[in-house]
């Protein structure tokens, strides 16, 4: 590979190997600026590779602006942060029209000035600050991938990733996102606090003078190969079946496909249940954590790694949920316990099994 990490036009078996090569690069790239963070991270780069977006969920700092910035560095791709305040205006984020005048002539005309979201990496501080308009703004240009002003439409570059933040301890004054623009997001991602070892490098490295030179790894037309790659990986039906039978659980009017039995928890904690978009994109990034993982097919284990930030967004717990303190990330592990991944209950299983025998 190049030193920018280059990947070729070669077979797929050949791409993918240089994929998990630059993968680990990457990694290792990151770490001389983050302490730890593995599976963030992991998301993170599993978003992008799917041509997706996150929502990332943590206290005040956890690095999540470090976090960003410094995988854009060693993507080679242009970063922008947006801080999102009550007063931010849809213009503030996409762009404006402005009046030029010609010197020459004296003749005005309208010219674009492009906003901040023109830009490979967009860091939305706080989204949940800002009302409805101006986040309608920032999830229009992510599913559409333009935005229109004046009428005309101005494309955005490519590759196009969003990194949204929430503070889940600070509510007042907010505009929590709806669910349907939620659903938006690939991945809702968790930033926890760092382990007490983790906690002494960060004192460390951030107390004492230190010029740490990040090189990047891979380029634009990179990134949008590796894109490609991630949507030619095959999956075998029994695995989408898998994902399906996930996603369909959690919707508490309709039957279980197969006579299989719908979790209790399920039963007692969900108001409403994940829609369609949820099957895809649990596919969709199990594909992107098998070529990471270094293998050459997507597994049910893959389908299992990524359900919890592809669910927990997703599923709308009800009061009794609240009452009991139970949160979508323990109905999103009943729901990996007691969900088959063969396709049959238990004791369909073991009446299957006889036969055979």
């Amino acid at each position: 590979m190049a030193e920018t990490g280059t990947i070729s036009g070669g077979t797929p078996e050949q791409s993918m190997e240089q994929v998990r090569e630059a993968y680990q690069r990457l990694r290792s790239e990151i770490h001389k600026i983050i302490v730890g963070q593995d599976e963030v991270v992991d998301q993170v780069l599993m978003c992008i590779l799917c041509r997706g977006h996150g929502l990332v969920v943590g206290v005040p700092g956890l690095a999540k602006t470090l976090l960003i910035s410094t995988i854009a560095r060693t993507l080679s791709l242009g970063f922008s942060r947006i801080q999102f305040t009550p007063d931010l205006m849809p213009s503030d984020i996409t762009g404006t029209e402005v009046i030029e005048e010609d010197k020459t002539t004296g003749t005005r005309e309208l010219r674009f000035v492009k906003g901040p979201v023109f830009s490979n990496v967009i860091l939305a501080d706080e989204i949940n600050r800002t009302p409805p308009k101006t986040q309608a703004a920032l999830l229009e240009a992510m599913q559409e991938r333009h935005v229109t002003v004046g009428g005309v439409q101005h494309q955005l570059p490519s590759p196009f990733f969003v990194l949204a933040t929430q503070n889940p301890i600070e509510q007042e004054g907010t505009y929590p996102l709806p669910e349907a623009q939620l659903d938006r997001f690939m991945f809702m991602i968790q930033i926890g606090y760092p382990d007490a070892e983790q906690e002494l490098e960060i004192v460390k490295r951030s107390t004492t003078k230190r010029d740490v030179k990040i090189a990047p790894v891979l380029g634009n037309a990179d990134i949008v190969r590796v894109q490609e790659l991630v949507r030619q990986m095959p999956v075998a039906d029994h695995v989408i079946r898998y994902a399906l039978r996930l996603v369909r659980a959690t919707r508490i009017k309709e039957p279980m496909d197969g006579g299989l039995q719908r979790p209790q928890m399920v039963k007692d904690y969900v108001g409403w249940g994940a829609g369609p978009r949820a099957s895809e994109y649990l596919v969709l990034s199990a594909k992107a954590r098998a070529i990471l993982s270094g293998s050459t097919h997507v597994t049910p284990e893959h389908i299992r790694a990524v359900a919890p930030p592809v669910l927990r967004h997703r599923i709308m717990t009800n009061f009794n949920a609240e009452a009991d303190q139970v949160t979508p990330d323990s109905i999103v592990e009943s729901l990996l316990k007691e969900v088959p991944v063969e396709g049959a209950s238990p004791a369909q299983q073991k009446q299957m099994d006889a036969v055979m025998r």
